[in-house]
């Protein structure tokens, strides 16, 4: 296959070398008409940009690294799925790590980024206990946090489903169906994103002058191995308990099997409400209601913001929450 240059381009198209670099790298300022003739040779001679040659020289590699703390998670995986299927359609590749929710392994795996000079990065969720932060040594790196807290707000643009809403509206749904006794279920450890969740739960009873207590509405989960155990000895102190929120659909599902397993009916003695929407709520027996999040409108925000911190040096940092949505299905009265 014979070798293209970018001169061979512009002789080819009759344009200048500059106006087909501007074309491929959709900066400046050109006519639909001229776009056109370029990619058709460009399509027409099969050329390849030398991104390696380009990046060596311009330190602009197209690529982004993408931190997503756990790649076989329905949210997380979707989520990148849309990022990169976008960042493609841009012109950009990504390079996907998957940390585990390991701060170690983050830390090496930012380090990896940088060495593979990254040109911004965008940081899904993660350690729990740490806002996130990052700073390139050899240039400037933006990067947007998402459903992750960065630690400062003025240095990372933060995207996130408004997690305070779909809690408050899923713990008011329970309340509203005549759920007398509601608690929120969750592990002892909560991410920023959780927390939200958290405080939704909280403010729902607090409009409706429900005193939260701690053993009455919080069931915080240590140990998903005993699971059951945990559940059924909340329930044998809390007899009038008869609506649950449960952090995510993950629990929510397994909340399914422990209350059957118990002989408790679904929802006619206890209501239940999961997060985020999974596919497999339609398909358990009773069907879960569940809060569903905006996954492609996440995504796209993303992207549109990645690009507009790359492309425009007046770019401002902001944080944007994305609505949630109530999916009423049989789980509820």
């Amino acid at each position: 296959m014979e070798n293209y240059s970018i001169k061979d381009v512009a002789k080819l198209a009759g344009v200048s070398i500059a106006t087909v670099s501007r074309v491929l790298n959709k900066k400046g300022k050109y006519s639909k008409k001229t776009e056109e003739k370029v990619l058709k040779v460009v399509n027409d001679i099969g050329y390849q940009v030398n991104y390696n040659a380009k990046s060596l020289r311009t330190k602009v590699s197209h690529t982004i690294g993408i931190l997503v703390p756990d790649i076989s998670n329905y949210f997380f995986a979707n989520l990148v799925q849309e990022i990169e299927k976008s960042f493609f359609e841009n012109s950009y590749s990504t390079i996907i790590c998957n940390t585990d929710r390991s701060l170690k392994k983050e830390k090496t795996y930012l380090q990896i980024l940088e060495n593979k000079n990254i040109d911004a990065l965008v940081a899904i969720s993660g350690n729990i206990d740490k806002g996130f932060a990052f700073s390139g040594k050899s240039k400037d790196i933006p990067y947007i946090c998402i459903d992750r807290e960065p630690a400062n707000l003025d240095e990372s643009t933060y995207i996130s489903s408004d997690h305070f809403s779909g809690s408050y509206q899923a713990s008011s749904h329970l309340l509203d169906k005549g759920c007398k006794q509601i608690a929120f279920f969750g592990p002892k450890k909560l991410s920023s994103a959780n927390k939200r969740r958290f405080d939704g739960f909280l403010k729902a009873l607090e409009d409706r002058n429900i005193e939260f207590c701690k053993n009455k509405n919080h069931l915080q989960i240590s140990d998903d191995k005993a699971l059951e155990n945990q559940v059924i000895n909340f329930l044998k102190s809390n007899p009038k308990l008869d609506g649950i929120f449960a952090i995510n659909d993950g629990l929510a599902i397994n909340l399914i099997e422990i209350l059957k397993n118990n002989n408790i009916q679904i929802p006619e003695d206890i209501s239940l409400v999961g997060f985020d929407d999974i596919p497999t709520c339609q398909y358990t027996s009773p069907k879960l209601t569940s809060i569903k999040q905006d996954i492609k409108t996440i995504a796209d925000e993303t992207v549109k913001n990645i690009l507009d911190a790359l492309n425009n040096s007046a770019y401002k940092k902001k944080t944007i929450l994305i609505p949630t949505q109530l999916i009423v299905r049989e789980s509820t009265k």
